[in-house]
Formats: C-alpha cells, structure tokens, sequence
C-alpha cells in the first residue's frame, strides 16, 4: 500500500528523488539490498553494474513497477512507496521500457496523441479528437522537438530501431512530467543512433528535465552523467562523479575489470 504523503524532507532542496534504503525479496533472494541514493533536479544520474546486479530490479522498484519490500521512495519530497506507474506518471515521473512499447498498428501521430491525452486528465477520450485542443498542441510539440514531421502518418511498427526508441521517448514525455527514467534506451542500436540518442538526453537535460538512466553502455554513461551509481549482487557498491566512478578500485575490479585501466 502506498504511503501518505509528506512534507518535502529538509536537506533535500536539489533532489528531486530520494531512495532510502529500498529493499526488495523474492522469497529467499534479496534481489536489492538497503540501496539509497538521490538524483539531483536537471541532472542525470545514471545506474551501471555489470549482469545481474539488480540494477533493472531497482529501475522498477523506484518507477512503480514493482512493490518494494522495504525503503522508502521519494519524489519532490513526498513519499510515493508502493505507488504504482500511473500514480508516479500523475506525480510527474515517466518512463521508458527496455523493450519498445509502442502500438506497432498506429500512425506516429496517432501514438503521440493517445499519450497526450493524459493532459486532458481523462476528459479526452470522450471528446472528438479535435476538440481535444492540449492533446493536439503537445502533439505538435513532440513532432517538432524530436524530428518527426516527416513520420508523423507512417505506422509506429514500420519505423526503424532507432525511431521508434526516439518516439517512445517523445511518448514518455507527452505528460510533460518532471523527472524521465530511461531504461537502456540504447539497447539494439547502431553507433550512429546510440551517438544521437545521447545528443538528444544532453539536450533534454539542458531543458532542466531530471534524467535517472540504467544503460549498458559505459562510454555513453561517461560522458552524459553527472552522477553515477554503481551496482553490484543486488547492492550499491559506490557513487559519485564519472571520474570518481572510473578511478575507484572497488568499482574497477567489480565491474570495468581490466577495461579500466586501457
């Protein structure tokens, strides 16, 4: 059950999310353990580890996706813990999926919209479509914000890799929400693409958008990061800068291995 609201906790005027200590079991298996960080407005944090570090399961206990078994979430200084991903998408956070989730059987345009109609707080969709004034406006924002005019009628499944990761991110940001949690947004891509979806994280960021970003490529972490988490067997093994992140020993030996030291 999701708790009561709070009052913004002092100390925490830059963060816009705070995890304390958020513990997840599946029966015997603690597939997260008392893993506590914040991720700082406008900035992105990235979560990294190596396979099976608990590093997705962690990306779903703060998106909703899954029900924490202890810890505490909060999000603008209320606690949300245990509030499923239509109670955080109306809190102002939003996310993306590692496999695409997309309706493949509709126009670019029409995904944008259905999206959209979360601005119209449930009157939307019993209105014609063209009454449907913010829907439509934020519609037309996405399209140009994100390069699609010339895909706008082209079915989502006819896309390729690449343009369907950019619209299911222009989909997640159709709320307008505050904070975007991307989950190897990457994943598939070629280098051209993988380059150009990190411009395009730079440039949603320099728009004071909060980014939390789990992403299998370290390079890519390295360079859009202002902080990173490093995960490893279901724990926080360290955080800090890049820098620090790259330079510590525990992390090298955990997880960059020899690579860190090419």
């Amino acid at each position: 059950m999701m708790q009561e609201l709070e009052t913004p906790v002092a100390g925490q005027a830059d963060a816009l999310l705070s995890v304390s200590d958020l513990t997840v079991r599946f029966g015997s298996l603690v597939a997260v353990n008392k893993v506590s960080f914040e991720a700082g407005r406008g900035k992105i944090t990235s979560l990294i580890g190596p396979n099976g570090a608990g590093k997705s399961t962690l990306f779903n206990l703060v998106s909703g996706a899954i029900t924490p078994s202890a810890g505490v979430v909060r999000f603008d200084g209320r606690v949300l813990t245990g509030a499923g991903p239509k109670q955080m998408l109306a809190a102002g956070l939003a996310r993306s999926f590692q496999i695409t989730n997309l309706f493949f059987e509709l126009s670019v345009r029409e995904n944008l919209r259905l999206a959209s109609q979360f601005l119209e707080r449930g009157r939307g969709l019993l209105r014609p479509i063209a009454s449907s004034r913010a829907a439509l406006q934020r519609v037309d924002e996405l399209v140009e914000q994100f390069n699609l005019g010339k895909k706008t009628e082209e079915l989502a499944g006819f896309l390729s890799h690449g343009e369907q990761r950019r619209l299911e991110i222009a989909v997640a940001l159709a709320s307008r929400p505050r904070m975007l949690l991307l989950d190897e947004p990457t994943q598939g891509m070629s280098h051209t693409d993988t380059q150009e979806t990190g411009a395009m994280i730079r440039r949603l960021a320099a728009d004071s958008l909060t980014i939390l970003l789990v992403e299998h490529d370290v390079d890519l972490v390295m360079s859009l990061s202002d902080h990173v988490v490093v995960m490893h067997q279901g724990q926080k093994l360290y955080e800090g800068t890049p820098q620090d992140v790259r330079r510590n020993p525990a992390v090298q030996s955990a997880y960059f291995g020899d690579a860190a030291h090419a």
